[in-house]
């Protein structure tokens, strides 16, 4: 609620780190998910200092701000000087991955006028961002199965699936499930054989995978120095370990870039013309990513990227001394996909939760089995031993009970529902018979890895998700999707308070 008077700065700053005790952490070895840590305090207080320095600052009018326009040109210029291109490269500074993936979507439709009913071909490990993008953007998706083994696309079923409205082929570096890098040469030589352009993601990888080639890993060729790749995006606050929202998205040529443009003087009102999906958007990303890249510069990078590689190679050659769990596919990445066919993976998620490291659950599709993920940075190598550590335990404590077994009955149950028309009020009554437990208290020190209630529950304010998620595996994707949108918006809602 807005309160009467205004609160004094000292009060908001601890609510907020109040508000902020149950989440994840953002800093350590112990981050494994949705946050990247560099784990130098010097280069995060530049990149804290060069956003707030441009707060203010509206990118919305380059003409009116022309320090945004030096910003993005050093920006987009570093990017693409590890990725094939040079300092006069095509290019886009955006808020992310998904806002990168979306405008390669756009370019490449617009680029294609004549296509009245437009698709694009992408393996079925492709990022969800490609499906956002094509709901939005009404770009028809045509997946292709990949690789069992390997996880890697096949290129000669993507040829099989271009059609006449094909506008754009898509492949991986890597993709973000199993951490693979797609047959890229293959893939772009498919696209161009047809004169289709060919979109790289890189949002994951794009500034992880060439300091991993200078730490001596084997990566394949993947950026814009491999012919019939059109474009490439790469996001800065992942492996560039930037603040958040930071990505680039470079094209071959200038021509695709104006594609991805939107301009409007059919208004009474100033002439528009953005860039990006956003029009008024802060120019503190932009800033704390060139701050970020400055400070760290290429050696620091490079040291980045080999201790992440170490931590890597260690964490799949301790996975495999754990009976019941195998690392999925071979990473080329710093991502690891964990499966199991003897235990509950969700469950070994909650347990690991509540010894201080977080698994992403990735469920079955399309004959891929269900996973945990685990994203390593460049600070993971000092957590890797408690990492393993907890892992084993947690797997001990499960290997009796077996496999995952989800209640037919809820399967059944949600198969009745009509989720599209429910209320809130009424989802939220049902949650804790699949399983949803509110936010609890924190354990009693000492407590977490011993199965107590904050093993039975997570840590503290993180209820546990086997259930849900077993739940959720066992549905059908467009079940799901009914399920998760109906689920974001009763956590919005009041009806999920205590």
């Amino acid at each position: 609620m807005l309160p009467a008077t205004g609160r004094p700065v000292a009060d908001l700053l601890a609510e907020l780190d109040r508000l902020k005790a149950a989440d994840l952490p953002t800093r350590g070895e112990n981050v494994t998910a949705y946050v990247y840590d560099s784990g130098r305090p010097e280069v995060r207080e530049a990149a804290e200092r060069a956003y707030l320095a441009m707060l203010e600052v509206n990118s919305l009018d380059p003409t009116a701000f022309p320090s945004t326009v030096a910003l993005e040109r050093a920006v987009v210029a570093a990017v693409a000087s590890r990725l094939g291109g040079d300092a006069a490269t095509p290019g886009i500074f955006t808020s992310g991955g998904t806002e990168s993936i979306m405008l390669a979507v756009k370019a490449a439709r617009d680029a294609r006028p004549d296509i009245a009913a437009p698709r694009m071909v992408v393996p079925v490990t492709a990022h969800a961002a490609f499906h956002k993008a094509g709901a939005y953007l009404r770009v028809a998706m045509d997946t292709v199965p990949v690789d069992p083994a390997t996880f890697r696309a096949d290129p000669q079923a993507m040829a099989a699936a271009c059609t006449q409205d094909t506008v754009l082929v898509v492949a991986s570096a890597p993709s973000y499930a199993q951490g693979v890098v797609d047959p890229i040469e293959e893939i772009a030589a498919v696209a161009a054989e047809r004169n289709l352009p060919c979109h790289v993601d890189a949002c994951v990888g794009g500034w992880l995978l060439p300091w991993l080639a200078d730490a001596g890993a084997e990566i394949p060729a993947f950026d814009l120095s491999v012919p019939g790749v059109t474009s490439i995006s790469c996001d800065l606050h992942k492996f560039g370990y930037a603040p958040k929202g930071a990505s680039v998205l470079l094209f071959r040529d200038a021509a695709m870039r104006m594609a991805a443009y939107y301009a409007c003087a059919a208004w009474p009102g100033y002439p528009i013309v953005n860039s990006t999906v956003q029009s008024s958007k802060g120019a503190g990303p932009l800033a704390g990513a060139w701050a970020t890249l400055q400070a760290l510069g290429e050696d620091g990078y490079r040291q980045l990227g080999r201790e992440a590689l170490e931590a890597t190679r260690r964490l799949v050659e301790g996975i495999a001394q754990i009976e019941g769990l195998e690392v999925l596919g071979t990473p080329q990445a710093t991502l690891v996909a964990i499966g199991s066919s003897t235990l509950d993976l969700f469950a070994l998620a909650d347990r690991s939760r509540a010894r201080g490291f977080f698994l992403q659950p990735q469920m079955a599709v399309d004959g891929l089995p269900a996973s945990v993920h685990i994203t390593l940075t460049g600070v993971s190598a000092a957590g890797i031993d408690s990492m393993l550590t907890a892992l084993a335990e947690a797997a001990s404590d499960l290997r009796a009970d077996g496999p995952a077994k989800p209640r037919t009955d809820l399967v059944e149950l949600v198969a009745q529902l009509d989720l599209e028309h429910m209320d809130d009020a009424t989802f939220a009554s049902l949650l804790p018979a699949a399983g949803w437990e509110t936010a609890v208290a924190p354990a009693p020190a000492g407590e977490s890895g011993e199965g107590g209630d904050a093993v039975e529950r997570g840590e503290a304010g993180a209820p546990a998700m086997a259930a849900i998620n077993n739940l959720l595996n066992a549905l059908p994707p467009h079940q799901r999707e009914l399920i998760i949108k109906r689920f974001i918006s009763v956590l919005y809602s009041p009806h999920l308070d205590a």
